[in-house]
């Protein structure tokens, strides 16, 4: 079982602020954010109920992107993801949808942060 991810971001201030927006249809929060001291990159953790799960940090970019999928309660809210997360400057890779080829319920969604990692809304509930 997974406990958290994290991965590097390019540019701190506009990351944090574009994953506020994108994560908040799927209930997360911006639940933390540490800097040790002034020699450390600031990271930022958001979740689900005070516990931080998906974590970005300013040490500047990967060299590769990530996929990381985080699930959503219903279909509704990946739409609202997918909507957000285009208002916030994403690039749709990947429009709602059911994606039979995984199994017959699951229902995503996939864009691409400003870093070009995918990141995705993914509800298995039937319809």
């Amino acid at each position: 079982m997974i406990d958290h991810v994290g991965f590097p971001v390019s540019d701190y201030p506009r990351a944090k602020a574009f994953y506020r927006e994108v994560l908040e249809p799927l209930g997360y929060m911006l639940i933390m954010e540490v800097q040790q001291d002034a020699n450390d990159s600031p990271a930022a953790g958001f979740g689900v109920n005070g516990k931080p799960d998906f974590w970005i940090g300013g040490e500047g970019a990967l060299d590769k992107p990530v996929h990381i999928a985080i699930a959503a309660k219903d279909r509704a809210s990946v739409d609202a993801f997918h909507k957000a997360a285009l208002a916030a400057g994403a690039r749709d890779n990947g429009a709602p949808g059911l994606r039979p080829h995984y199994h017959a319920n699951y229902y995503g969604a996939f864009v691409l942060d400003p870093d070009g990692h995918n990141i995705e809304a993914v509800c298995h509930a039937p319809g």
